[in-house]
């Protein structure tokens, strides 16, 4: 068994469907999740074994629409993990759900990040992505978590059809004014299969988004916020360390509905039916990693880190020079990709066009 440092959790439970979410989710009904808490604690104990858990990420979904009885269960039933060597403990919270005594037992159970979604405070965009914040309620909340927990992100998103860059601002102001240490940016995405998607929502034109993401940036570097991801910002030393086991291409549990996970060099998905995962078959799908694929996505993964990728660790994990398997000079010389002392990354100013350069790396595109 492989040296696995990180666990991801999926509680697909949420008291209301957000219309541009594409994740794994369902109504919240109490029945089914004691059932499902039943079957993930069976999944977990039949497969995960005495690793040295350094992250934890909790996600979904809604984990926080999970009662005080419920959220108990799922927090005890991770004792079996060691956690000895615990370094980061995150779990995602809705506003909405956000109480004293749930932060309370998150705390005593060793969660020691939450995760805000909030998206947007500016009421002309709640009716489309049917999400709604009261500014008070959410500086509230947020003051309410700091009592407990210093490691906060809040997830913040743009591009929305109609959104000016005036509307940007706005809403950048107030999240300067919530004062986290890691901010979280997502551009309005119209995924296949959510309501946005099939009410045929026409999507913002790609200039002005590209203006927004480069002015989202500016912003927060401004601010002190150091730009580590395409789409992650982090005060000094509150980088996401779970989210950076997925970029460095290491390897993790994924427990859950839906969950994806990487361990004995197969990268998997589970079911996302609630019926087959009741029942135990866990497992959707099945890829053997070799080598070649492996390379592929230490170059997709690491170069959306903005240090980009170490040459040297390149050559010590697969024996390989970087540069002898993929056209990193032709990339270069195309000003897309920076070759600077040990690392190649992606040019700042190509940034938004990420996607364009990464399919490089796939060999049989």
């Amino acid at each position: 068994m492989d040296n696995i440092k990180a666990i991801y959790i999926h509680i697909p439970f949420c008291k209301k469907i957000c219309s541009y979410c594409d994740f794994c989710k369902m109504y919240y009904q109490k029945e089914l999740v004691l059932l499902y808490l039943d079957a993930l604690e069976k999944e977990i104990k039949s497969n995960y074994s005495s690793s040295k858990i350094e992250t934890i990420y909790i996600g979904g979904g809604s984990p926080s629409s999970l009662d005080f009885l419920a959220l108990n269960k799922l927090l005890k039933m991770l004792e079996v993990i060691d956690k000895s060597n615990l370094q980061e403990f995150s779990f995602e919270m809705n506003v909405a759900d956000i109480t004293e005594n749930k932060l309370k037992i998150l705390k005593k159970y060793g969660v020691n990040r939450i995760s805000i979604g909030i998206e947007t405070i500016n009421d002309k965009f709640f009716p489309l992505i049917e999400r709604y914040n009261n500014k008070d309620d959410v500086y509230k909340k947020i003051n309410l978590v700091k009592k407990y927990f210093n490691n906060i992100n809040v997830d913040f998103m743009y591009g929305f059809p109609n959104e000016t860059i005036s509307d940007l601002k706005k809403d950048l102001a107030f999240f300067k004014k919530l004062e986290v240490n890691h901010i979280s940016i997502y551009s309005l995405i119209l995924e296949e299969h959510t309501k946005l998607y099939i009410n045929k929502v026409k999507a913002i034109n790609e200039d002005l988004e590209a203006k927004m993401y480069y002015y989202i940036i500016d912003y927060l570097k401004s601010l002190g916020y150091q730009h580590y991801e395409i789409s992650n910002f982090a005060k000094d030393n509150w980088v996401s360390k779970h989210n950076l086991t997925y970029w460095n291409n290491e390897k993790y549990y994924g427990f859950g509905l839906g969950a994806g996970g990487y361990i004995d060099n197969i990268r998997y998905t589970n079911t996302r039916s609630i019926n087959n995962y009741l029942k135990g078959n866990y497992r959707l799908e099945e890829e053997k990693i070799t080598k070649e694929i492996n390379m592929e996505n230490e170059m997709i993964l690491g170069l959306r880190k903005r240090e980009g990728i170490s040459k040297k660790r390149f050559k010590e994990k697969f024996k390989e020079e970087v540069e002898d398997v993929f056209p990193i000079k032709e990339l270069v010389q195309k000003d897309l990709l920076i070759d600077k002392d040990d690392y190649i990354y992606i040019n700042p100013s190509k940034l938004y066009v990420s996607n364009n350069i990464l399919i490089n790396f796939i060999k049989n595109s």
